[in-house]
């Protein structure tokens, strides 16, 4: 087998030496590199050779690239690197890459020209300042040949094995079997659809699927897309969540899987026979190097130090101990948190960092959202990188729409502007005083405490960009230390600006006076908000860089509206797969007789106490109640407490921890009596499991409606411009609170020998458009 492969990607595996180093130094952009190339290529003489393609061979490995320059008068090969600042940012870890690069076009080129000694020149040309800094060392040829096939040996060994590695893989998915006794209902549909869009010959598809709990979505999903991968020539498997309980199903389905093709690969047992040479074991398979990347504020280890060297013990020396970290690594599987820590910290360097780096020899990865969806998102830029072919699974795909919001949307206070200029001196304090005028401007010409507009101002957005060059400049002059007001600020300024520059119908601009007041005036402070509404136009590239995309939930109705919101293509598939569970096992009852709207709260707190306690008196057990606030949520506790104050309650607080989080759960035991109370899209309404008589039943007293405020009607306005009038109020309103309340009755039948009573709180629960959108194996009755 032969393996083709770019300098740059040979000297990234193989001549990286020295310390982790991220401290903020500000780089060219892709245009800013390119000018300064093309001013540095200006400037030599007029024989002098540009973008040279050049080739070489090691064993079965084949090295090309393009140098950039050649003066062969003088015998110089020079490779040009642009940055900002002074050279000393130039890190040391980026140095011994350049220089390795440097050397291997050196040696192409001699090995071209047959060329016995020859000058290899980094040119490091600062986009500030246009200055060149040159450094030079004269190499033979014979020393650059060795680099060269050292260097390739290294990254050969890596290839051959991970060559080997890719074949047994493919060989043992071929063979998978499904790694449980049998489908459950709905999961053999769930998985077949979810194969047959991973077989697509064309790149981009995407499967929608509505899978209730019980079916097994995780392994419904991860098994097909498994064995999608070796027909369909899939690199890497990549499985989105939103939560930290998503990780923990993925990692126990993908550890059946592994299971089952060890067992597999058992010989069955053989009659006693006269003895014989044994042959030769055949290899094992290669079980899946499972991937789980944590958090980085839960993996780091010194989280009082900064990530460079000269801080932190684990930073120091980092890429001279990654090969040995990365080939122990191998030696084990799957790569959880735990078993990543611990080949990190035998091995001196940072765990983080070091499952950033397993990302490239990985076959499945699980993961946040952000990873993949966000705008600086590592796995779709390796995606990109490595030209990767990868499928992607989203866990509880619902969740994707407000996460996908944050990741696009940027805010900057005045009061963070008024710290920086504090601290700031100079040509910054300068720019930053201007865009505080400009910003002072804006809020004099409001008239309500909270306004949107069509678009960023020019004169304001002119004024940020400004004051971003200026901090820019000046940080590279004098690199600022984390915690400064004026680079904390800098990186909120830099989101607000990448944002402004992608503004469109997509996002609203609005400004919101502060409480407070500030400035020598006194006049009115704000922040300024870039507010993502449809995530669309973020997440339809991430979508076709994927050959397969499944998005699935137990809630993912109507479809239109998450295909719209979420930027899914047009030729989209839809599931909406049947559910284990039958309508007797759910008594699913409308209280059409209250009102939950805010105009009725008061009167409506004595009726619902009075429901919940008969409904206890006839079943006694665990009861969930959800409300629409805490403040809700307390008023009719009180009221029950008074009313019927034997009944056991305990109630959900605004600033419960994790520890009270899990002692509020902890009630719920399978002899436990009571009601829990807490707050609908909360903790509790979601990734909460209590099956049995752990919960035998939920009281939902809303419709999850999100609160009419400013923000929510400009939003609604935003929604009815993109998709038409008479969508805003439902892609707004309706469809965000009805997926509310789904999941919150969901957490009653959680298999099939669950029954229980689900109470739907409001009159409005009669309408049929709300019905609609309950889930179809439901049977919905009115009160008896």
């Amino acid at each position: 087998m032969s393996y083709t492969v770019a300098v740059r990607a040979l000297c990234e595996f193989t001549a990286r030496a020295g310390d982790l180093d991220l401290r903020f130094t500000p780089a060219p952009s892709a245009l800013e590199g390119m000018a300064g190339h093309s001013l540095v290529q200006s400037r030599r003489g007029k024989d002098y050779e540009t973008e040279i393609s050049l080739a070489g061979e090691y064993g079965d490995l084949r090295v090309r690239g393009r140098a950039d320059g050649f003066d062969a008068q003088a015998g110089q090969l020079e490779e040009i690197k642009t940055y900002r600042g002074q050279i000393e940012g130039v890190r040391a870890h980026h140095r011994a890459l350049h220089w390795a690069q440097a050397r291997i076009y050196a040696h192409l080129l001699c090995q071209a020209r047959g060329l016995q000694r020859l000058r290899v020149a980094l040119v490091y040309f600062n986009v500030g300042n246009s200055e060149e800094t040159v450094l030079v060392q004269e190499e033979d040829a014979a020393t650059l040949r060795a680099f060269f096939e050292q260097q390739c040996a290294l990254f050969l060994d890596w290839a051959r094995s991970e060559a080997a590695h890719r074949a047994a893989r493919e060989a043992a998915l071929a063979a998978l079997r499904f790694p449980m006794q049998g489908f459950r209902a709905g999961q053999r549909e769930l998985a077949v659809a979810v194969y047959r869009v991973a077989r697509a010959q064309q790149g981009g598809q995407c499967l929608m699927a509505q899978a209730p709990t019980g079916i097994g979505k995780t392994l419904g999903t991860i098994f097909p897309m498994l064995k999608a991968m070796p027909d369909q020539g899939l690199d890497r498997l990549f499985f989105l969540t939103a939560k930290g309980t998503g990780h923990g199903l993925a990692l126990q389905a993908l550890a059946s899987v592994n299971r089952q093709i060890a067992e597999q690969h058992q010989p069955p047992p053989q009659e006693p026979a006269a003895p014989q040479p044994l042959p030769s074991p055949p290899a094992p398979p290669a079980r899946l190097r499972v991937l789980a990347i944590l958090a980085r504020d839960k993996a780091c280890e010194h989280p009082d130090k900064a990530c460079h060297g000269d801080s932190c013990p684990l930073a120091r020396g980092f890429f001279d101990r990654l090969p040995a970290a990365r080939a122990a690594a191998l030696q084990q599987v799957p790569w959880d948190p735990p078993a990543v820590r611990a080949v990190a910290l035998a091995h001196d360097i940072c765990p983080y960092y070091l499952a950033q780096e397993l990302v490239r020899w990985s076959d499945v990865v699980v993961a946040d959202y952000h990873y993949f969806y966000d705008s600086a998102a590592m796995l779709y830029a390796l995606t990109q990188a490595q030209q990767w072919k990868v499928g992607v699974l989203v866990d509880e795909a619902h969740n994707l729409l407000e996460r996908a919001r944050r990741m696009y949307t940027a805010e900057l206070s005045q009061f963070a502007l008024a710290a920086a200029r504090k601290s700031a001196t100079g040509a910054v304090r300068k720019a930053l005083d201007r865009l505080s005028r400009s910003w002072s401007a804006l809020n004099k010409e409001q008239t309500a405490s909270y306004q949107a507009h069509e678009e960023v101002p020019a004169g304001l957005l002119g004024a940020v960009q400004r004051a971003v060059a200026a901090i820019a400049d000046a940080n590279a002059d004098s690199p600022m230390l984390p915690g400064d007001p004026v680079l904390d600020f800098y990186w909120e300024a830099l989101q607000f600006m990448a944002l402004a520059e992608q503004f469109g119908g997509h996002a609203l601009f609005d400004v919101h006076l502060l409480p407070g007041r500030s400035g020598p005036r006194r006049t009115p402070a704000s922040t300024l908000c870039i507010r993502c509404v449809v995530p669309a136009p973020h997440l339809a590239a991430r979508h076709a860089a994927a050959h397969a995309s499944v998005l699935f939930s137990g809630t993912l109705s109507p479809p239109h509206f998450y295909r719209d919101i979420l930027g899914l293509p047009e030729g989209t598939h839809w599931l909406e797969a049947d559910s284990p569970f039958q309508a007797d096992q759910l008594d699913v009852q409308v209280a059409g007789h209250i009102s939950t709207r805010y105009r009725d709260r008061d009167r409506s707190l004595r009726p619902i106490a009075d429901l919940v306690a008969a409904q206890y008196a006839r079943r006694p057990g665990n009861y969930l109640c959800f409300f629409s606030s805490f403040d809700y949520l307390q008023r009719v506790a009180e009221c029950l407490q008074r009313a019927h104050p034997d009944l056991p309650v305990w109630l959900q607080t605004p600033s419960m921890d994790e520890e009270g989080r899990a002692a509020f759960l902890a009630r719920f035991t399978e002899a436990g009596q009571g009601v829990g109370f807490a707050v609908l899209g909360g903790a509790f309404s979601e990734g909460v499991d209590l099956p049995g008589e752990r919960l035998i039943g939920a009281f939902v007293a809303t419709l999850g409606l999100p609160q009419v405020n400013p923000v929510n009607e400009e939003m609604k306005r935003a929604m009815d411009r993109q998709f038409g009038a008479d969508k805003g109020y439902d892609y707004s309103y309706l469809y965000p609170g009805l997926r509310k309340v789904v999941q919150a009755a969901g957490r009653v039948i959680r298999s099939e020998r669950d029954r229980g009573v689900v109470f739907l709180i409001d009159d409005r629960y009669r309408r049929g458009e709300v019905q609609a959108l309950l889930p179809r194996w439901w049977r919905v009755e009115g009160m008896r």
